[in-house]
């Protein structure tokens, strides 16, 4: 069930963590985290998606209450929910990576899907 894990966080900096990675990676395309992190950035990533197709006036601001940067949500609205049109969800991939060297943390590669790719 997404949007239960806790991350060892308190509420507030686990908010302010995930508002800033999907920030991220609507800005850049990919994220290189841990596996955990990937799988919550992953259901906040979608739904702002979704909230970029309908592209009205009340989903933009409710993009731009959790997204951090206008640009990012500019973005968004503009170029990567265009992209995802006649696709209902999955637009993110998770690509296990192995562990992490320090604390063998299992660490993943979270990517925004190429339409181009997944039409292929």
């Amino acid at each position: 069930m997404p949007g239960t894990r806790k991350l060892g966080r308190k509420t507030a900096h686990r908010n302010a963590m995930l508002r800033g990675m999907v920030t991220y990676l609507i800005e850049n395309g990919s994220i290189e985290t841990t596996l955990t992190r990937a799988k919550e950035v992953r259901a906040m990533a979608e739904k702002m998606i979704t909230l970029g197709k309908k592209n009205t006036l009340a989903s933009r601001r409710a993009a731009l209450a959790y997204i951090t940067k206008e640009d990012a949500v500019k973005k968004l609205f503009d170029q990567v929910a265009p992209k995802y049109a006649n696709r209902n969800g999955g637009y993110t991939q998770i690509y296990k990576l192995g562990p992490r060297r320090g604390d063998a943390a299992e660490m993943a590669l979270i990517k925004l899907i190429d339409e181009t790719e997944a039409a292929e």
